[in-house]
Formats: C-alpha cells, structure tokens, sequence
C-alpha cells in the first residue's frame, strides 16, 4: 500500500461557518487571543475557481488561527454554488475538510480520480494552488490538497 498523498500530516482544518465575523470573535474570545482579519478570496478572473467542471464567481470569506501545528480555516461562502455552499446547504456549519500540502498536485489529483474520488473544487491563491477532492463516501470528510509554489 503506498501512501497516495506522499504526506499523512494535516496541516489545516476547515470549518464552514454562516458569520465569520461572529465565530472568529468566539474562537478569539474562547482561546484569549486575537481576532484575525477575515478576507475575501480572489475573483475568478486570478482564482480561476473551477467546481465540478466548470468555472464558477464562487468566493468565500476566510479567516486563519494558527493553532500550534494546524491552522484553522473559518470559511463563509457567498450565494454561487460552490464546495463551501452546498456543505452549508446539505450540512449546515461545520468542519467541512482537513487540507494535506502536497507537491505534484496535477498528478495527485489524477490518482485519486482514477480511485473514484473526484475533483470538486479547485483553484489558484496567492503562492500556490488548491484541489477539494470527494472521499467523502470512503474517509468521511473532504479532502483538500494544497500545493504552495517553491
């Protein structure tokens, strides 16, 4: 058995949220620690967001706490159908994924699929690129691959 991801460690844990500004001052309260500024991601005009297979205005508003070895990722997903709005529609909020760094995303992407999980979302950020991948069926949570340029 060899290990698809090249890597087991998680490095980041994604919670969909319905007020972003409301759960990052509820963490920041509850850890004692500053509350981090929130932003939008990219148009898809620089994302280049793609979900099921076809281009998408999708954004989402994020906010990160670095919480030792992982980071938490609050998500709020604006109205177009995106991989963060429908887990708000089917599941309400939540931990939605737990995101892998991996180098070869392309390849990485295209042995999942050929196992039968599928590409849901992806897209390009500042330094790098993402993939949200459906093992949900076999791992019980969505898998997001992070590649950071060099």
């Amino acid at each position: 058995m060899k290990n698809v991801l090249g890597t087991n460690v998680i490095t980041q844990i994604g919670i969909i949220v319905h007020d972003i500004e409301k759960t990052s001052q509820a963490y920041a309260d509850f850890f004692g620690i500053e509350k981090p500024e929130s932003f939008w991601t990219d148009a898809v005009e620089k994302a280049e967001t793609e979900y099921r297979g076809k281009s998408t205005p999708a954004r989402a508003k994020l906010a990160f706490f670095d919480m030792g070895a992982l980071q938490l990722e609050l998500i709020q997903p604006d109205e177009h159908q995106s991989t963060w709005r429908e887990f708000l529609e089917e599941h309400g909020e939540g931990v939605q994924h737990i995101a892998f760094v991996v180098e070869g995303l392309k390849e990485k992407v295209q042995i999942m699929e050929s196992s039968g999980m599928s590409l849901i979302q992806k897209g390009e950020y500042t330094g790098g690129r993402y993939a949200y991948m459906d093992t949900l069926q076999d791992l019980k949570v969505i898998f997001e691959l992070l590649e950071n340029d060099k």
